[in-house]
């Protein structure tokens, strides 16, 4: 710890090999604690690595890193426990920000993003709550500009352009804190209009002087080139104008952050509140569990107890996870409330519309809110990496969450003597069934989406992904094509279709805020195809005794699971050099 605040204030790049840990090792802490796969982690630390001219070694588990890093002359080797593991899509992005704008300010390429400006911008504004709305006005500024440059109309100073626009943004009645630096960042810009105002005028008067003289026109042209020179090489003054160094600099000129300045933006990416609140995310949790009893087959009755169970068990899993108590405690009082809550919806319609008695198995809909689709996929992931201490721990972990809702389930079910066998068939017209699927899986991914913290937009193109592969692997199942087989091409389709937009992203074919990770994307969109039916159904036949029918389930259960991660392996595969090949 001395060492690190010896070097607090220097520069990264030449501060020594504990502060340099110190930064490579809690990014991947931060990202870990995200919900990613242990490959994720490593690539991320790898990334924060390369410009500081350290070799990093670690050990990813689900709770646990242990990193020895080494720049050539010394070694340490870090230690990190987590008390517990969760999913946060947002951290996730915004380290991929910060890898870009690390990097960038070290003197190196941008890595993931197609445009670095998004991400100095963004780093520069973590303090606003909607980071995904900040990253997309600084996209549109930016553009703005491009094309203004191209019409020889436009600034020399994008970056500061797209900043001061953000900052304009905020109302005065806003709660949130005040952009990061905003008075260098508001001193920047009224320096950067006086020089502009003062270009114009000199412009004008060179314009006068060549109806005077043909002769003053290359006179006119270079005091004009020399007053944009002049502004390209004014960057704005104060305590943090070494972020803005950048602007005007030849590509090959860096740029160095101190130690301190790369903690204080972890620091603001730690801290973050959840995107939304409980009562939000039980909505989201809703419609998903909702939207999941209709692909199973279920009718209006079954998906209004789902959505009523979900909505207020999720609502009270938020609640509780706030003072920090055991998620499996947890997960088994919430799934409780949710069947129980589901039950109770039904039997209360069931006063006026005695039909809805008979709909025993809506309840299994209420209770899909706690599939662990993160650690399930990332466990598969990594063990495709031959990362089986990470992926062992996963599905470890992912089994325990299952074998805690299951028997909260089967507990309520047996208090209030359910006996679910199944969805009626609802015997709609094919294309309408389609259309429905179609519509039905968005809202679905589109909830689970939003359970795991994405920002909106990063929710609406993984429903659209979801949406098309999850009907595609329902109608091809409706034709006879194995479980099995129909979710191993979902999952493929689903991560051929997210590396296909990080692609148009990183070719600038879209814009550069909609580059997401491909996880925050994949799972998403697949975790819908989990079958927690069969799961459940294996439980209930389990308590029962009924050894034969739950070996059944639980086959035909691990047969579709495994298939999920296999399909998104194999797209990583046919998409990305580093799968493709053991090096």
């Amino acid at each position: 710890m001395e060492d690190i605040e010896r070097d607090w204030d220097k520069p990264v790049a030449e501060a020594g090999i504990a502060a340099k840990a110190s930064v490579i090792v809690r990014v991947g802490m931060l990202d870990l604690g995200a919900g990613t796969g242990s490959f994720r982690v490593r690539e991320m630390m790898h990334r924060i690595a390369y410009p500081l001219g350290v070799h990093v070694r670690a050990d990813v588990n689900l709770t646990d890193i242990e990193a020895s890093c080494t720049d050539g002359k010394d070694r340490i080797t870090e230690v990190i426990d987590l008390p517990t593991t969760g999913v946060n899509t947002e951290r996730i992005w915004l380290l991929e920000h910060f890898a870009d704008w690390f990097n960038v300010n070290l003197g190196k390429g941008s890595m993931y993003h197609s445009q670095s400006d998004v991400s100095e911008g963004l780093m520069q504004h973590l303090d606003k709550r909607d980071a995904s709305q900040v990253s997309a006005d600084l996209s549109k500024r930016l553009r703005e500009r491009q094309k203004a440059e191209q019409n020889q109309e436009g600034s020399d100073d994008p970056v500061l352009d797209a900043l001061e626009m953000v900052t304009e943004r905020a109302e005065v009645t806003d709660t949130t804190a005040q952009p990061l630096h905003l008075r260098d960042i508001e001193a920047a810009s009224e320096q950067h209009n006086r020089g502009e105002r003062e270009a114009e005028r000199e412009t004008e008067r060179e314009t006068k002087r060549e109806t005077a003289s043909a002769a003053n026109v290359t006179s006119s042209e270079s005091t004009t080139k020399k007053a944009r020179k002049n502004r390209n090489h004014k960057p704005p003054k104060g305590q943090y104008a070494e972020h803005f160094d950048h602007v005007g600099k030849e590509a090959d000129q860096s740029q160095g952050i101190t130690v301190r300045q790369a903690h204080e933006r972890l620091d603001m990416i730690e801290r973050r509140k959840p995107l939304y609140s409980p009562a939000f995310a039980g909505f989201a949790s809703a419609c998903a569990c909702a939207s999941f009893v209709f692909l199973l087959g279920g009718g209006p009755f079954d998906m209004i107890g789902a959505f009523i169970g979900a909505g207020l068990g999720h609502w009270l899993r938020r609640r509780l996870f706030a003072h920090h108590l055991n998620q499996f405690f947890v997960t088994f009082v919430c799934v409780a409330v949710a069947a129980l809550a589901c039950t109770g919806t039904l039997r209360l319609i069931g006063i006026f519309e005695p039909v809805a008695l008979q709909h025993d198995t809506a309840y299994i809909g209420a209770m899909l809110f706690v599939i662990p689709g993160f650690p399930l996929i990332t466990g598969g992931l990594d063990m495709a990496k031959i990362d089986f201490p990470s992926g062992i721990q996963r599905v470890a972990y992912v089994l325990c969450i299952i074998l805690m809702a299951t028997l909260a389930g089967w507990m309520v079910a047996s208090i209030v003597h359910l006996n679910p066998e199944g969805f009626e068939p609802l015997g709609l017209n094919p294309v309408v069934n389609c259309l429905l699927r179609f519509v039905f899986a968005f809202i679905g991914v589109w909830g689970f989406s939003t359970m795991f913290n994405s920002p909106q937009r990063m929710c609406l193109v993984a429903a659209t992904i979801g949406a098309i592969t999850d009907t595609l692997r329902l109608e091809i199942v409706d034709m006879g094509v194995p479980a099995e087989a129909g979710a191993f091409i979902g999952a493929l389709l689903a991560g051929l279709l997210a590396s296909a937009w990080r692609s148009a992203v990183h070719r600038s074919w879209l814009a550069p805020h909609l580059g997401y990770p491909r996880i925050c994307l994949t799972v998403p969109s697949i975790v819908i195809m989990v079958p927690g039916l069969y799961m459940y159904q294996a439980m209930f036949h389990l308590g029962q005794f009924d050894t034969l029918n739950a070996l059944d389930w639980a086959f035909r259960a691990f047969m579709v699971i495994i298939c999920l991660p296999i399909g998104l392996a194999m797209a990583r595969v046919i998409t990305d050099k580093s799968w493709r090949y053991d090096i």
